[in-house]
């Protein structure tokens, strides 16, 4: 409950884990004034590289005071040396398997201040097959996050053999299972897609992730018009996130940025929680951060809906504080502090 947020009544600490079965790769942000044509030269004005993929959302989920753990695939070379590095600065274990033979993979970004343009190089993170999860075995209250990027190769067959074992009820699950789709899924195949829905995972998604997920289902389209900030934004969202959730049959978090999330329960209405707006300039996504903040704090047993409070409130301190355009997730401490400031204020003008 806010109420227990607001007073610091923390649920009895718990040493579950957040186990990411997620790939983890090197992104090379390229800032460029035009993306040069075909034949043609550009220079980059800034070149920011960062470990990206599942990696961000252990992050967040370590600062948050969680055990974070990687059970992807990690290679053997000069990628592969950067995430380790990065792990071992961010506490995060790798119990997943090592390729000696492979390097792991890199992402080009080429940003010209409009759209960010994606050149992917595949490595060891993609090379995974029916038996990549095998040894991964969650122990009660931890918290499983699947990437939407695992579904779309080779560890896909992976992840379909973990979702079998999970089996389609979630009340005889000891653990969570987090899904982050892509807005790539229809690249990922219908037999896969009804996996992932009959497991009945806690899904975690932005608006775009959400439409194409709805479009796959067959759920008619958000009409894209009404979308904007003012425009009846609030109203399509709730019905976007009512209509998906009833759909999936399972928890659903419909997250969008300044504007916070809309959270639908199985049985329940949507509840819209306030996010916390902030100007900044970045040029990521602090998606990562939110669903890593929100795992850590269902694996220390807050309800979702708290959950995705505190993860609302370190997203927006997570963009504040982003360095060369990247947001950097805070510690726990920070956004419950931004809330009962937040809290505070709303009193205050109630009051005046």
């Amino acid at each position: 409950m806010l109420h227990d947020i607001l007073n610091s009544h923390k649920p009895e600490q718990s040493a579950a884990s957040v186990i990411s079965l997620g790939q983890v790769w090197v992104d090379i942000m390229m800032g460029v004034g035009e993306l040069p044509q075909p034949g043609g030269f550009a220079v980059a004005d800034s070149v920011t590289p960062s470990v990206g993929g599942s990696f961000r959302v252990l992050q967040a989920a370590a600062r948050s005071g969680s055990p974070a753990k990687h059970a992807g695939i990690v290679g053997t070379g000069l990628w592969s040396s950067v995430i380790r590095d990065e792990f071992e600065a961010n506490g995060i274990q790798h119990i997943g398997g090592d390729r000696l033979d492979k390097d792991s993979g890199f992402r080009l970004v080429l940003n010209d201040g409009s759209h960010k343009t994606f050149i992917a190089t595949y490595g060891a993170e993609a090379q995974g097959d029916e038996r990549t999860f095998d040894a991964i075995e969650p122990e009660a209250g931890d918290v499983v996050h699947i990437s939407g990027n695992t579904l779309m190769d080779h560890s896909a067959a992976g992840i379909e053999g973990f979702l079998h074992r999970a089996g389609a009820n979630p009340e005889q699950r000891p653990y969570t299972i987090v899904l982050n789709p892509t807005n790539s899924l229809h690249l990922v195949s219908d037999h896969l897609i009804e996996d992932t829905v009959l497991c009945r995972p806690t899904w975690s998604c932005n608006r775009q992730e959400a439409n194409t997920l709805a479009e796959r289902l067959g759920i008619p389209p958000t009409d894209d018009a009404e979308l904007t900030i003012g425009g009846g934004f609030d109203d399509a969202m709730t019905t976007l996130c009512d209509a998906l959730g009833t759909t999936l049959r399972a928890p659903l978090v419909l997250r969008a940025g300044a504007r916070g999330a809309w959270v639908r329960v199985p049985g329940s209405e949507v509840i819209h929680l306030e996010g916390f707006p902030v100007k900044s300039t970045h040029t990521r996504s602090a998606g990562s951060c939110h669903t890593g903040v929100m795992c850590a704090m269902l694996a220390q047993g807050w309800s979702l809906f708290d959950a995705v409070r505190i993860a609302n409130a370190s997203a927006s301190i997570a963009i504040r504080n982003n360095k060369a355009g990247v947001p950097d997730c805070p510690p726990v401490e920070d956004a419950i502090a931004l809330i009962k400031q937040h809290e505070g204020n709303t009193d205050t003008s109630a009051q005046a």
